[in-house]
């Protein structure tokens, strides 16, 4: 599977039980896609969330977020990390 970072926007002032409600709503249908979601990051002075996932594809990780009720603005692909 592939790893993909996607970004979320207009998140402003998102507060850490906010993040891991959201989360949570990912989990709770990412196996819908085969999809896993590692992590989430927020920032909330710029309202940007970010969240890393393995999955099939970029489609499949959007897919999830809007069953989620939260679609990403941006998926990008990782090809590599260190």
């Amino acid at each position: 599977m592939a790893t993909f970072m996607d970004i979320h926007h207009g998140m402003r002032d998102i507060t850490g039980d906010q993040l891991r409600e959201a989360h949570n709503a990912d989990l709770a249908v990412e196996s819908q896609e085969n999809v896993h979601f590692q992590h989430a990051w927020a920032d909330p002075a710029s309202g940007d969330v970010f969240c890393l996932s393995e999955a099939p594809s970029a489609e499949a990780v959007q897919r999830v977020h809007e069953r989620a009720g939260h679609r990403a603005d941006e998926v990008h692909p990782i090809p590599f990390a260190v």
